[in-house]
Protein backbone atom coordinates (compact mmCIF):
# COMPACT_ATOMS: atom_id res chain seq x y z
CA UNK A 1 0.00 0.00 0.00
CA UNK A 2 1.62 3.11 -0.68
CA UNK A 3 2.24 5.87 1.60
CA UNK A 4 -0.47 8.14 0.01
CA UNK A 5 -3.44 5.35 1.05
CA UNK A 6 -1.94 4.75 4.53
CA UNK A 7 -2.37 8.47 5.23
CA UNK A 8 -5.98 7.92 3.97
CA UNK A 9 -6.36 4.71 5.88
CA UNK A 10 -5.13 6.59 9.30
CA UNK A 11 -7.38 9.44 8.69
CA UNK A 12 -10.49 7.16 8.35
CA UNK A 13 -9.07 4.86 10.78
CA UNK A 14 -8.82 8.03 13.40
CA UNK A 15 -11.86 9.33 12.60
CA UNK A 16 -14.17 5.93 13.62
CA UNK A 17 -12.08 5.96 16.30
CA UNK A 18 -13.20 9.94 17.62
CA UNK A 19 -17.17 8.96 16.56
CA UNK A 20 -16.89 5.48 17.95
CA UNK A 21 -16.01 6.95 21.54
CA UNK A 22 -18.04 10.27 21.56
CA UNK A 23 -21.34 8.26 20.68
CA UNK A 24 -20.94 6.32 23.18
CA UNK A 25 -20.34 3.00 20.50
CA UNK A 26 -17.86 1.26 22.35
CA UNK A 27 -20.29 0.13 25.48
CA UNK A 28 -21.61 -3.34 25.15
CA UNK A 29 -25.37 -1.43 25.01
CA UNK A 30 -26.94 1.17 23.79
CA UNK A 31 -27.36 4.44 26.08
CA UNK A 32 -30.43 3.68 28.53
CA UNK A 33 -30.90 0.79 26.57
CA UNK A 34 -30.69 -3.08 27.10
CA UNK A 35 -29.94 -3.81 23.53
CA UNK A 36 -26.72 -4.01 21.81
CA UNK A 37 -25.48 -1.83 18.28
CA UNK A 38 -26.63 -4.64 16.31
CA UNK A 39 -29.60 -5.63 18.10
CA UNK A 40 -30.50 -1.98 18.39
CA UNK A 41 -30.16 -1.03 14.41
CA UNK A 42 -32.17 -4.56 13.33
CA UNK A 43 -34.92 -3.17 15.76
CA UNK A 44 -34.75 0.47 13.72
CA UNK A 45 -35.64 -1.72 10.21
CA UNK A 46 -38.08 -3.35 11.80
CA UNK A 47 -39.53 -0.15 13.13
CA UNK A 48 -39.64 1.68 9.94
CA UNK A 49 -40.30 -0.67 7.42
CA UNK A 50 -43.32 -2.44 6.43
CA UNK A 51 -43.33 -6.11 7.90
CA UNK A 52 -39.62 -6.90 5.80
CA UNK A 53 -37.86 -10.52 5.75
CA UNK A 54 -34.21 -11.17 7.52
CA UNK A 55 -33.18 -11.27 4.19
CA UNK A 56 -33.72 -7.73 3.41
CA UNK A 57 -32.65 -6.74 6.92
CA UNK A 58 -29.23 -8.40 6.68
CA UNK A 59 -28.71 -6.69 3.05
CA UNK A 60 -29.55 -3.22 4.44
CA UNK A 61 -27.24 -3.86 7.53
CA UNK A 62 -24.38 -5.72 5.48
CA UNK A 63 -25.02 -8.51 8.25
CA UNK A 64 -24.06 -12.31 8.59
CA UNK A 65 -27.25 -14.21 7.46
CA UNK A 66 -26.77 -15.87 11.29
CA UNK A 67 -26.15 -12.95 13.05
CA UNK A 68 -29.77 -11.79 12.15
CA UNK A 69 -31.24 -15.10 12.45
CA UNK A 70 -29.90 -15.54 16.47
CA UNK A 71 -30.76 -11.57 16.88
CA UNK A 72 -34.85 -12.76 15.31
CA UNK A 73 -34.87 -15.45 16.98
CA UNK A 74 -34.09 -13.47 20.92
CA UNK A 75 -36.40 -10.95 19.89
CA UNK A 76 -39.07 -13.46 19.43
CA UNK A 77 -38.48 -15.71 22.61
CA UNK A 78 -38.94 -12.37 24.07
CA UNK A 79 -42.03 -11.26 22.67
CA UNK A 80 -40.99 -8.14 20.51
CA UNK A 81 -42.07 -9.81 16.93
CA UNK A 82 -44.38 -11.97 15.52
CA UNK A 83 -43.92 -13.37 11.93
CA UNK A 84 -46.00 -14.81 9.41
CA UNK A 85 -45.83 -16.42 6.13
CA UNK A 86 -45.49 -14.11 3.31
CA UNK A 87 -48.27 -15.38 0.61
CA UNK A 88 -46.26 -14.27 -2.08
CA UNK A 89 -43.51 -16.31 -1.28
CA UNK A 90 -44.01 -19.43 0.91
CA UNK A 91 -40.28 -19.80 2.20
CA UNK A 92 -40.45 -16.13 2.85
CA UNK A 93 -41.49 -14.72 6.87
CA UNK A 94 -42.89 -11.38 6.75
CA UNK A 95 -41.76 -9.76 10.28
CA UNK A 96 -43.06 -6.99 12.27
CA UNK A 97 -43.06 -5.77 16.17
CA UNK A 98 -45.49 -6.96 18.81
CA UNK A 99 -46.43 -4.05 21.15
CA UNK A 100 -43.72 -4.84 23.73
CA UNK A 101 -41.31 -5.04 21.10
CA UNK A 102 -42.99 -1.27 19.84
CA UNK A 103 -42.47 -0.13 23.45
CA UNK A 104 -38.90 -1.50 23.50
CA UNK A 105 -37.69 0.25 20.27
CA UNK A 106 -39.62 3.72 21.76
CA UNK A 107 -37.38 3.47 24.60
CA UNK A 108 -33.94 2.29 23.15
CA UNK A 109 -34.67 5.04 20.33
CA UNK A 110 -35.15 7.96 22.74
CA UNK A 111 -32.32 6.87 24.86
CA UNK A 112 -30.34 7.14 21.15
CA UNK A 113 -31.47 10.58 20.76
CA UNK A 114 -30.82 11.96 23.92
CA UNK A 115 -27.23 10.68 24.12
CA UNK A 116 -26.88 12.38 20.58
CA UNK A 117 -29.09 15.76 21.90
CA UNK A 118 -26.41 15.48 25.17
CA UNK A 119 -23.27 15.77 22.14
CA UNK A 120 -24.74 18.27 20.42
CA UNK A 121 -25.79 20.39 23.47
CA UNK A 122 -22.27 20.39 24.51
CA UNK A 123 -21.14 22.08 21.01
CA UNK A 124 -20.91 26.14 20.09
CA UNK A 125 -23.23 26.37 17.89
CA UNK A 126 -20.57 27.13 15.18
CA UNK A 127 -19.10 23.74 16.15
CA UNK A 128 -22.90 22.40 15.99
CA UNK A 129 -23.44 23.37 12.08
CA UNK A 130 -19.76 22.35 11.10
CA UNK A 131 -20.33 19.16 12.49
CA UNK A 132 -23.68 18.38 10.74
CA UNK A 133 -22.04 20.09 7.45
CA UNK A 134 -19.24 17.42 7.81
CA UNK A 135 -21.54 14.37 8.66
CA UNK A 136 -24.05 15.48 6.03
CA UNK A 137 -21.37 15.50 3.65
CA UNK A 138 -19.84 11.87 4.50
CA UNK A 139 -23.56 10.80 4.27
CA UNK A 140 -23.60 11.39 0.80
CA UNK A 141 -20.38 9.96 -0.04
CA UNK A 142 -21.05 6.61 1.43
CA UNK A 143 -24.37 6.66 0.09
CA UNK A 144 -23.73 7.77 -3.46
CA UNK A 145 -24.53 5.35 -6.31
CA UNK A 146 -22.78 7.24 -9.25
CA UNK A 147 -19.99 8.83 -10.15
CA UNK A 148 -19.46 12.28 -9.30
CA UNK A 149 -20.67 14.84 -11.84
CA UNK A 150 -18.32 17.14 -13.44
CA UNK A 151 -19.31 20.45 -15.32
CA UNK A 152 -17.66 23.36 -16.84
CA UNK A 153 -19.67 26.49 -16.50
CA UNK A 154 -18.93 30.23 -16.80
CA UNK A 155 -18.72 32.73 -14.22
CA UNK A 156 -21.44 33.66 -11.58
CA UNK A 157 -21.36 36.14 -9.09
CA UNK A 158 -19.23 35.16 -6.11
CA UNK A 159 -16.41 32.77 -8.29
CA UNK A 160 -13.65 35.32 -8.95
CA UNK A 161 -13.17 36.12 -5.46
CA UNK A 162 -13.31 32.50 -4.29
CA UNK A 163 -10.64 31.59 -7.22
CA UNK A 164 -8.21 34.14 -5.82
CA UNK A 165 -8.46 32.76 -2.32
CA UNK A 166 -8.06 28.79 -3.52
CA UNK A 167 -5.01 29.67 -5.98
CA UNK A 168 -3.42 31.61 -3.20
CA UNK A 169 -3.57 28.93 -0.63
CA UNK A 170 -3.17 25.86 -3.01
CA UNK A 171 0.24 27.45 -4.71
CA UNK A 172 1.33 28.99 -1.28
CA UNK A 173 1.19 25.13 0.03
CA UNK A 174 2.46 23.66 -3.00
CA UNK A 175 5.09 25.56 -4.34
CA UNK A 176 6.24 28.47 -1.38
CA UNK A 177 4.13 30.94 -3.44
CA UNK A 178 4.51 34.15 -0.76
CA UNK A 179 1.89 37.14 -0.73
CA UNK A 180 2.90 38.77 -3.34
CA UNK A 181 0.88 36.14 -5.89
CA UNK A 182 -2.22 36.86 -4.53
CA UNK A 183 -2.22 40.29 -5.22
CA UNK A 184 -1.29 39.78 -8.62
CA UNK A 185 -4.13 37.48 -9.19
CA UNK A 186 -6.15 39.70 -7.28
CA UNK A 187 -5.06 42.64 -9.48
CA UNK A 188 -6.02 40.17 -12.76
CA UNK A 189 -9.06 39.41 -12.03
CA UNK A 190 -10.00 42.82 -11.08
CA UNK A 191 -8.51 44.14 -14.10
CA UNK A 192 -10.86 41.28 -15.95
CA UNK A 193 -13.97 42.25 -14.40
CA UNK A 194 -13.54 45.86 -15.52
CA UNK A 195 -12.41 45.95 -18.69
CA UNK A 196 -14.56 42.46 -19.72
CA UNK A 197 -15.10 42.31 -23.43
CA UNK A 198 -17.31 39.35 -24.20
CA UNK A 199 -16.35 39.43 -27.45
CA UNK A 200 -13.00 38.35 -26.91
CA UNK A 201 -12.48 37.11 -23.03
CA UNK A 202 -14.20 34.44 -21.09
CA UNK A 203 -14.02 32.62 -17.63
CA UNK A 204 -15.13 29.03 -16.79
CA UNK A 205 -15.50 27.12 -13.40
CA UNK A 206 -15.43 23.32 -13.21
CA UNK A 207 -17.62 21.64 -10.77
CA UNK A 208 -16.96 18.28 -9.56
CA UNK A 209 -19.95 16.97 -7.88
CA UNK A 210 -21.31 19.96 -7.09
CA UNK A 211 -17.94 22.12 -5.57
CA UNK A 212 -15.23 24.20 -7.41
CA UNK A 213 -12.84 21.79 -8.99
CA UNK A 214 -10.98 24.54 -10.90
CA UNK A 215 -11.13 27.28 -13.33
CA UNK A 216 -9.44 29.26 -16.50
CA UNK A 217 -9.46 32.83 -18.57
CA UNK A 218 -9.35 33.74 -21.73
CA UNK A 219 -7.98 37.13 -21.53
CA UNK A 220 -7.19 39.59 -24.11
CA UNK A 221 -3.04 40.62 -25.06
CA UNK A 222 -1.89 43.42 -26.26
CA UNK A 223 -1.65 42.29 -29.45
CA UNK A 224 -5.09 41.82 -30.98
CA UNK A 225 -4.31 38.44 -33.01
CA UNK A 226 -3.08 36.83 -29.85
CA UNK A 227 -5.10 35.45 -26.56
CA UNK A 228 -3.99 34.52 -23.46
CA UNK A 229 -4.88 31.32 -21.55
CA UNK A 230 -4.98 32.22 -17.83
CA UNK A 231 -5.03 31.22 -14.30
CA UNK A 232 -6.10 27.82 -14.71
CA UNK A 233 -5.78 25.73 -11.23
CA UNK A 234 -7.67 22.44 -10.23
CA UNK A 235 -8.37 21.32 -6.45
CA UNK A 236 -6.19 18.56 -5.65
CA UNK A 237 -9.02 16.40 -4.87
CA UNK A 238 -10.19 16.57 -8.80
CA UNK A 239 -6.82 15.99 -10.27
CA UNK A 240 -6.33 13.12 -12.32
CA UNK A 241 -10.29 12.82 -13.75
CA UNK A 242 -9.97 15.60 -16.47
CA UNK A 243 -10.83 18.50 -15.07
CA UNK A 244 -7.73 20.37 -16.80
CA UNK A 245 -8.29 19.45 -19.86
CA UNK A 246 -11.87 20.18 -20.16
CA UNK A 247 -10.94 23.79 -18.82
CA UNK A 248 -8.13 23.93 -21.30
CA UNK A 249 -9.93 22.43 -23.93
CA UNK A 250 -12.97 25.16 -23.47
CA UNK A 251 -10.42 27.99 -23.63
CA UNK A 252 -9.14 26.82 -26.89
CA UNK A 253 -12.44 26.45 -28.57
CA UNK A 254 -13.50 29.88 -27.28
CA UNK A 255 -10.23 31.32 -28.70
CA UNK A 256 -10.91 30.53 -31.98
CA UNK A 257 -14.38 31.18 -32.02
CA UNK A 258 -13.25 34.90 -30.69
CA UNK A 259 -11.00 35.03 -33.85
CA UNK A 260 -7.50 34.75 -32.33
CA UNK A 261 -4.84 33.49 -34.32
CA UNK A 262 -2.62 32.29 -31.39
CA UNK A 263 -3.23 31.23 -28.06
CA UNK A 264 -0.18 31.83 -25.03
CA UNK A 265 0.18 30.96 -21.55
CA UNK A 266 2.83 31.66 -19.25
CA UNK A 267 3.72 29.09 -16.40
CA UNK A 268 5.92 28.27 -13.91
CA UNK A 269 8.60 25.14 -14.69
CA UNK A 270 7.62 23.48 -11.45
CA UNK A 271 4.06 22.90 -12.46
CA UNK A 272 4.73 19.51 -13.93
CA UNK A 273 1.31 18.31 -14.45
CA UNK A 274 -0.19 21.59 -16.05
CA UNK A 275 2.51 22.00 -18.23
CA UNK A 276 2.22 18.06 -19.24
CA UNK A 277 -1.59 19.15 -19.81
CA UNK A 278 -0.43 22.19 -22.35
CA UNK A 279 1.99 20.11 -24.43
CA UNK A 280 -0.90 17.40 -25.10
CA UNK A 281 -3.57 19.91 -25.82
CA UNK A 282 -1.19 21.53 -28.35
CA UNK A 283 1.12 24.11 -27.06
CA UNK A 284 5.05 24.20 -27.79
CA UNK A 285 7.39 25.56 -25.08
CA UNK A 286 8.61 29.10 -27.01
CA UNK A 287 10.92 30.51 -23.94
CA UNK A 288 12.00 29.61 -20.65
CA UNK A 289 14.12 31.77 -18.21
CA UNK A 290 14.71 31.90 -14.22
CA UNK A 291 13.44 34.64 -12.64
CA UNK A 292 12.13 36.52 -9.49
CA UNK A 293 8.38 35.73 -9.16
CA UNK A 294 6.53 35.70 -5.59
CA UNK A 295 9.38 35.30 -3.29
CA UNK A 296 11.51 32.36 -5.52
CA UNK A 297 13.35 31.98 -8.80
CA UNK A 298 11.60 30.32 -10.60
CA UNK A 299 11.42 29.10 -14.39
CA UNK A 300 9.25 31.40 -16.30
CA UNK A 301 8.37 29.96 -19.48
CA UNK A 302 5.91 31.03 -22.25
CA UNK A 303 3.37 28.42 -24.51
CA UNK A 304 2.08 29.44 -27.21
CA UNK A 305 0.02 27.17 -30.20
CA UNK A 306 -1.31 28.33 -33.29
CA UNK A 307 -5.40 28.18 -33.70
Amino acid sequence: MSGGKDDEVDQLRSFNRTYTTHLGLLETHLANSRFTLSEGRILYELAHRQEPTAAEIGRTLRLDRSQISRTLKRFAEQGLIISREDPAHGRNQLLSLTAKGRAAFDKADQGARDSVAALLDALPLSRRAELLRAVSSIKEVLEAKTAPDLIVRELRTGDLGLIVHRQAVLYAAEYGYDGSYETLIAQILADFHRTFDPHHEAGWVAEWDGKMAGSIFLMRSEEQAIGKLRLLYVEPDARGVGVGRQLVEACIARARTAGYRQLELWTDSQLTSARRLYARAGFKLRDTKVERHFGQDIGSETWAMAL
